[in-house]
């Protein structure tokens, strides 16, 4: 017999790699996922149209009952995944073993997605009748510039009363999340031979010294933002780059950071200002490239739809979250969202990732059981 857990296997073995970010893989982009999902909901009487926002990049949207003025919700995973070049099992091969499904996407976020896939097909003869519509949408791109999501949002959340965005949350409502910005630090010097460090103008030290004063003052400042589940703002230094070769004067660097944002740092005008203002102030010799700032997404604890959700299962907990998702660009577009599925978020992008078999039962049995309860 099949199940969600068959579903689950046959999801992570259609490799869907961003290919935005290191890969570790040639399979890449969510085209073939998408495919694979079109005619497995087609089965159970979907309507799906595919939207490609990048080439050969599709968002999928799965409709099950007439837009006919009703009100309609979405429960929305993402196709994508991390990369696979660090892990220590085969990314793709979706073995089952001491009661674990193993395999890249199976918490983050396959597992949720085939909760909410068998919740839709135990409940394919009723979705038609709801009361409120249940639509499946499924978006490319999360794990790097949200294209998917974004795309979703300017076209489609008004259609929406509510938007259930799939995220391995172990069954809690994460109603609350940090938004992010990241962006490159530059600093540019002049070149020349190593044997001469007074002819030249090393970038690489211009930026390190810089990232020290950067850090230590731009920290301060971020922990002054707090939020009562989300903690303070912070700043991580991810990535640095620069230079050739070791006898030559480096006359570029670059430095990636990540700034993760709460509600009140995006209320005081966010964290791309605050960081101009700051290496303004303090006359750093930065320059900021490809900034990409995303919102953080706060919706009250006490919002009917979370009401509803508790109904269904009394023993959600409602939570806040340091990671980002797509829910913050829908609710940032005014459709009220919060992320659940089954899964630990601690099992996300690891060497090993894996979902409990018993959790992702149970978040079938969530979703059966939500779905069930709007007729």
């Amino acid at each position: 017999m099949t199940g969600p857990v068959e579903l689950l296997q046959q999801l992570v073995r259609i490799p869907s790699v961003n290919p935005d970010n290191p890969a570790g893989t040639d399979k890449v982009g969510e085209a073939a996922l998408a495919t694979f999902l079109q005619g497995w909901i087609e089965a159970i009487d979907g309507d799906v149209t595919l939207e490609e926002i990048q080439p050969g990049r599709p968002n999928l949207i799965a409709r099950f009952a007439p837009r006919d003025g009703r009100p309609r919700i979405l429960l929305g995973p993402h196709l994508d995944t991390v990369g696979v070049g660090s892990m220590s099992i085969d990314p793709f091969a979706a073995v089952i073993g001491d009661g674990r499904v193993w395999g890249r996407g199976t918490s983050d976020t396959k597992g949720p997605m085939a909760a909410m896939l068998w919740g839709l097909k135990e409940n394919a003869d009723r979705l038609a009748k709801l009361h409120v519509a249940v639509d499946f949408v499924a978006f490319m791109g999360e794990e790097s510039g949200q294209w998917g999501s974004k795309d979703f949002a300017k076209h489609h959340a008004h259609e929406y009363a509510f938007a259930i965005v799939g995220e391995p949350t172990s069954l809690n409502i994460v109603h609350t999340t940090k938004g992010s910005l990241w962006a490159t630090l530059r600093a540019t010097g002049k070149a020349g031979h190593s044997s001469m460090p007074e002819k030249g103008d090393n970038a690489a030290m211009k930026l390190a010294r810089a990232l020290d004063v950067l850090e230590r003052e731009l920290s301060a400042i971020l922990a002054t933002y707090t939020h009562p589940l989300l903690g303070r703002s912070t700043l991580n230094v991810g990535i640095l780059r620069s230079g050739s070769r070791p006898n030559i004067i480096p006359d570029l660097a670059e430095a990636e950071i990540d700034i993760r944002i709460t509600p009140a740092l995006r209320d005081a005008g966010g964290a791309l200002e605050l960081l101009q203002n700051t290496i303004s102030r303090l006359s750093l010799p930065l320059e900021i490239v490809r900034p990409h700032e995303n919102p953080p997404m706060e919706l009250p604890a006490c919002h009917p739809w979370i009401d509803r959700i508790r109904e269904v299962r009394p023993a959600c907990e409602t939570v806040g979250a340091p990671w980002f998702s797509d829910a913050a660009h829908l609710s940032a577009a005014g459709l009220p969202s919060v992320c659940i599925g089954p899964g630990s978020i601690e099992q996300a992008h690891t060497a090993d990732e894996f979902i409990d078999i018993a959790a992702l039962e149970e978040g079938t049995t969530f979703f059966t059981r939500l779905i069930r309860s709007l007729a």
